[in-house]
């Protein structure tokens, strides 16, 4: 792979059903072209109350998001999706805030690869295996399910330091005027990379890249 002449800061929320469908397409398309993937947190309803505030209650909240879930098992080529497992769940619908801290943890131990890593393990969890990504305990064992430092994760998740890039994401958010997810944004928020298939996504990235190798001076990579 050649050195990278586009940086694309995917932001994402644990919870998100998009982004899960999203994320294995952006391994491929990461696999293909010579581009850098930054990963940032980008919380929907950052607690409970704020997620019942935002739907109606906590029940109305499941049920929407659930419907929502649906759509997005129609674009997941895994079939990983389990809408009637969560719908099942006792629990009510959690919101990302301890799992974005937890994702910024997991950064700290092993850079962006681990960040994602770590990030597809949470969304497994929460969206194929139904479980509580709002219950430290399954954050710890989807970090041990990457090989991650337990102890150390559930440290760094609490600190002031993982609080504040948690913050600075989504500041970094507001000045791109980015306010939803998945967003793709394309060197420095310059412009999206729009969702869609991967074929299509493929044909609007390569022409981003071939257009940004041919201006940029030798050796140069672009942010």
């Amino acid at each position: 792979m050649k050195s990278p002449v586009l940086t694309i800061d995917f932001f994402h929320d644990t919870v998100c059903g998009w982004c899960f469908v999203m994320s294995p397409k952006l391994r491929k398309l990461a696999a293909e072209f010579p581009i850098r993937v930054r990963h940032r947190t980008f919380v929907l309803q950052d607690s409970p109350a704020k997620l019942a505030a935002a739907f109606g209650s906590a029940d109305k909240a499941k049920s929407a998001i659930l419907g929502h879930w649906e759509r997005c098992a129609e674009h997941d080529k895994g079939n990983r999706i389990n809408v009637e497992g969560m719908r099942r769940q006792r629990f009510p619908y959690p919101t990302g805030l301890l799992s974005a801290k937890a994702c910024k943890a997991a950064e700290l131990q092993t850079g962006d690869a681990g960040h994602w890593d770590y990030f597809d393990a949470v969304q497994a969890a929460h969206l194929t295996e139904n479980r509580n990504i709002a219950d430290e305990g399954v954050l710890l064992d989807a970090a041990r399910s990457c090989g991650l430092d337990a102890g150390r994760l559930r440290k760094d998740m609490h600190s002031a330091e993982v609080t504040q890039l948690v913050s600075q994401d989504r500041q970094l958010a507001a000045s791109w005027r980015i306010s939803a997810v998945p967003t793709l944004a394309v060197s420095g928020g310059k412009w999206q990379l729009r969702h869609g298939s991967l074929a299509q996504m493929r044909a609007e990235l390569a022409l981003a890249v071939t257009d940004v190798a041919a201006q940029a001076p030798a050796g140069k990579n672009l942010r």
